[in-house]
């Protein structure tokens, strides 16, 4: 039991920042991390040890994470006033510009490439965890990576790298 706890008690970091990527607000994404962990260690003896706690807590943050989105469609989107920008407030510096621009092209993407972009490119998982934990083949999880990145060039008006260019 304190093996798996330990375990568990490791991801903590890693879960946390994956939730935040995702839900993009600091507080869901802790409520997130909880209810992740408390469904976790409550239904622990379904957990089978073929695989890495890691790969199995993703899969129940990311499962968690599905579900609140789906119930949020039912009831609508609030708006939070709190992140509505005022027209009068000055640019911020040139690099949290670009942040922010990339920040909202990964939210403009679909739920199932975000996803996936989040898992290689936030946590660095290897693609053949991250196809485990999204419960889809590493083929599929190339192909999602492949559009998600090129969303996002075509989003922030990043050109693609040299040798992928097409020469006209």
């Amino acid at each position: 039991m304190s093996d798996f706890l330990d375990q568990v008690e490791t991801c903590v970091p890693a879960l946390r920042r994956y939730a935040r990527a995702l839900t993009r607000n600091a507080d869901l994404a802790d409520d997130l991390v909880q209810d992740c962990l408390e469904r976790a260690i409550s239904r622990r003896g379904l957990f089978r040890p073929t695989g890495p706690v890691r790969a199995w807590l993703f899969t129940v943050l990311l499962n968690l994470h599905r579900n609140q989105l789906r119930q949020a469609q039912r009831r609508g989107q609030p708006v939070d006033f709190d992140r509505v920008p005022e027209p009068s407030t000055p640019a911020p510096q040139p690099g949290h510009i670009a942040l922010a621009e990339t920040a909202r092209a990964i939210d403009t993407l679909p739920l199932e490439q975000k996803e996936a972009l989040l898992l290689i490119a936030l946590e660095g998982l290897p693609y053949a965890e991250a196809a485990a934990i999204l419960k889809i083949p590493l083929g599929t999880l190339m192909s999602r990576l492949g559009r998600a990145r090129h969303a996002l060039r075509l989003a922030t008006g990043t050109p693609a790298e040299p040798h992928l260019r097409t020469v006209k």
